[in-house]
């Protein structure tokens, strides 16, 4: 099979940002996907609805989509959520009016 009829393993089970938006919703306590987070490896700010997301393993991958590379990951149990964030340079998070 030639590259141009085969999908790369990466882009298999994709999902755009919003998949992610009921996790990010219970970690952070309010809707994340317009925060804005730069990515720690390649410097490039999205929102975070226009993350990559897969969802096929034991938890949340997030990617940047300019790079590729991990910017979150999410994992959870029956006993605790693990997030692991070092792939994000910052999350910028509004702080409400009121």
């Amino acid at each position: 099979m030639d590259d141009s009829s085969s999908m790369d393993s990466v882009g298999e089970g994709r999902l755009d940002g919003n998949a992610v938006g009921g996790i990010l919703a219970g970690l952070f306590g309010r809707e994340m996907t317009a925060a804005p987070g730069r990515c720690a490896h390649c410097g490039t700010v999205n929102e975070m609805g226009a993350m990559h997301v897969y969802m096929r393993g034991p938890g949340v991958v997030v990617r940047c989509p300019a790079c590729g590379e991990v910017v979150l990951r999410v994992v959870e149990t029956t006993t605790a959520m693990f997030v692991d964030a070092r792939g994000a340079a910052f999350v910028r998070i509004e702080r409400e009016r009121g």
